[in-house]
């Protein structure tokens, strides 16, 4: 599918005999019906290690095989799959052979079909596709697994180019969070006439694997060291979205000589690059803080009383005061919402996003050359666009908000390439697909020779 749409994923808990009795691994599909669109449903089901199972769901409707988010538990019994996403609750039986799953589709925040009330389930029915009736992803890529560590392999999409088979300038394409590989199927085919393009799907989002843990941004930037020693690629280009911009920060700070360049695609904010001196960043800050608060009570740590002592002054002398600038901000602004005393109802925690935000480090340095993009100020909305007045006051207030961050970028990272675009998509690459090629290539043009 071009068109990127939403998948979510599920850890499958099934008894020893349920797996003897119903393999459900593999692919399915359905087409789900409401009164706005009709969806095509693609499941596919993977046996993950330690014989657990793992689920996405693609809504080829809404952005094919791409943009994974984490479900939740999901259980077979007797012969009935109860599966809950983040979006909504799948409940079916399997009939015939094991090849249909016959049920219901509950949207989040409604009751669930099995709970007895009148909820307003819709019908969805799952098959096995045939050779000829399934739905695939046509985007001219190759697919392979690269393993990263013990149990963990990752999906990397390459796409060719004029140096494949020999050397030449190679683009490794990141997603940002929720998303896998294929959210660059449109992007990476009008790359491929001067680069080598390959993208990686980061662990946690199918069909890479999903282990418990991780997702320390060092250890996700790792991962993609990992995949560069297994493709043998000679400092390629990194071009990431959104919060794969912690990775790319990650090896700037640590491993810049891996790298030929670092692209930012509206992900240079403060989860990338961090400077005390920009307010209101408390959750930047808080995963840090529990790492070190942790390795200071741990009265087993291997370091030096002096080692403890340090981290313990430079805490309370630096950190905290920084901290509870931030916190007091925070709070100011969650009672300034509309609705401060309503509860939402029916959250599901996501783990793989929890995992990733609580592996949140601070990067203060980059190195090497740099290009970022920012998608600043964002879309006008539709009452925006109507009036040009308020949305010129927005555009303002956008402005304020963002540039502090874009600034201390700028300051922090002297010899990047800074670009604004205004009005664009945090997809910054689907609304102004022309302006991020000009200057994506603008940008890989001007580095020095790869290495042959």
């Amino acid at each position: 599918m071009r068109q990127i749409g939403r998948c979510i994923l599920a850890s499958l808990v099934l008894t020893a005999s349920t797996l003897d009795a119903q393999d459900l691994t593999g692919s399915w599909q359905g087409t789900l019906a409401t009164d706005q669109r009709t969806s095509r449903l693609v499941l596919h089901i993977a046996r993950e290690a330690g014989g657990h199972l793992s689920a996405s769901l693609f809504n080829l409707d809404r952005g094919g095989f791409a943009s994974p988010a984490t479900a939740h538990p999901t259980s077979l019994v007797r012969e009935v799959l109860t599966a809950s996403f983040a979006a909504g609750t799948f409940e079916g039986t399997l009939h015939g052979n094991g090849d249909t799953l016959a049920g219901t589709w509950t949207p989040t925040g409604q009751p669930s079909a099995s709970s007895g009330t009148s909820a307003p389930a819709l019908p969805l029915t799952f098959t096995r596709p045939t050779a000829t009736s399934a739905w695939r992803d046509s985007s001219a890529h190759r697919v392979r697994f690269v393993p990263v560590e013990r149990d963990v392999q990752l999906e990397v999409l390459d796409w060719g180019g004029p140096t494949q088979g020999g050397p030449g300038r190679s683009l490794i394409l990141l997603a940002g969070m929720g998303g896998n590989a294929h959210v660059f199927d449109d992007l990476a085919p009008k790359l491929t006439d001067h680069y080598r393009v390959y993208a990686i799907t980061r662990r946690g989002y199918a069909p890479s694997s999903i282990p418990t843990s991780g997702y320390l941004s060092d250890s996700l930037a790792d991962d993609v060291l990992a995949v560069l020693d297994s493709l043998h690629l000679e400092r390629p280009v990194l071009v990431g979205h959104s919060r794969a911009g912690a990775e790319l920060s990650s090896i700037g700070s640590r491993r810049p000589e891996r790298v030929g360049g670092l692209v930012y695609l509206d992900a240079a904010w403060p989860y990338a690059f961090y400077d005390p001196a920009v307010e209101n960043n408390a959750t930047t800050v808080l995963p840090d803080v529990q790492r070190e608060l942790a390795v200071i009570f741990d009265r087993w740590a291997p370091i030096s009383f002096g080692e403890r002592a340090a981290m313990i002054r430079e805490m309370a002398d630096t950190t905290l005061p920084v901290l509870i600038r931030d916190l007091r901000l925070w709070a100011a602004d969650l009672a300034e919402a509309p609705d401060p005393n309503t509860r939402p109802q029916g959250l599901r925690r996501d783990p793989v996003a929890s995992a990733i935000f609580a592996g949140t480090q601070r990067y203060t340095r980059v190195q090497g050359p740099v290009l970022a993009i920012y998608a600043s100020p964002p879309p006008r909305r539709p009452n925006e666009q109507a009036d040009s007045a308020l949305g010129a006051r927005m555009d303002t207030l956008r402005l304020a908000s963002a540039m502090p961050q874009i600034t201390a970028f700028q300051r922090g990272v002297p010899q990047a390439r800074v670009v604004r675009i205004p009005h664009a998509n945090h997809f910054v690459w689907r609304s102004h697909e022309a302006d991020v090629l000009r200057e994506l290539r603008a940008f890989v043009d001007a580095l020095p020779a790869a290495p042959q």
